[in-house]
């Protein structure tokens, strides 16, 4: 890939490798999976989904933390930092974080400020998070979304939050695996 997606995986290893390790092993897997299945995203987006990849978690760093939402504050560091705005919108909104936001009270905020898209590239970010353990172990969705339930504990926030968005990311996993195998993807 171009160097576009080089300098999202330096930016990354600089926010998470020393700081964060386990969530940079979980980051690398996650990028090396989307550049795997990025056939299932059209050519044009291959890059934008790698780079994308790279990049989503960087809110985890300590360095960039605002509201303690990951999500809103990689989006918001990135567009600070220049970055792609697409690549900012699709790190801000990743893997259902739009409904992660409204039980944060920032569902407005970041509907505000990070355009949402619905296309493959969310679907395929999507799947290459939510099939990646903490670890960068594969899992398969039901197995990551027990698993970061099991983390959280029944009370959480992020528990009541993947509760609300498994249909939606069992159904971006599925679409994915459709896109790979040449299927019929259904509608979003």
């Amino acid at each position: 890939m171009a160097a576009f997606v080089d300098t999202a995986r330096e930016v990354a290893r600089h926010l998470l490798e020393t700081s964060l390790p386990r969530r940079w092993s979980h980051v690398q897997a996650v990028a090396a999976k989307a550049d795997r299945i990025s056939g299932a995203v059209p050519i044009e987006d291959r890059e934008v989904l790698v780079a994308s990849a790279w990049l989503h978690d960087v809110g985890y760093s300590p360095e960039l933390v605002d509201t303690g939402f990951h999500s809103l504050d990689g989006g918001r560091w990135l567009r600070r930092e220049r970055f792609d705005e697409r690549i900012a919108a699709l790190v801000a909104h990743h893997s259902c974080a739009w409904l992660e936001a409204e039980e944060r009270g920032l569902g407005e905020v970041l509907a505000t400020e990070f355009r949402r898209e619905e296309t493959a590239v969310t679907d395929a970010l999507c799947f290459s998070d939510m099939t990646t353990g903490p670890d960068g172990q594969d899992f398969e969705v039901l197995e990551r979304l027990a698993e970061i339930r099991s983390r959280y504990g029944p009370e959480h926030l992020v528990t009541r939050f993947i509760c609300r968005a498994e249909p939606e990311m069992v159904a971006a996993v599925q679409r994915t695996q459709c896109r790979l195998s040449g299927s019929v993807a259904q509608p979003m």
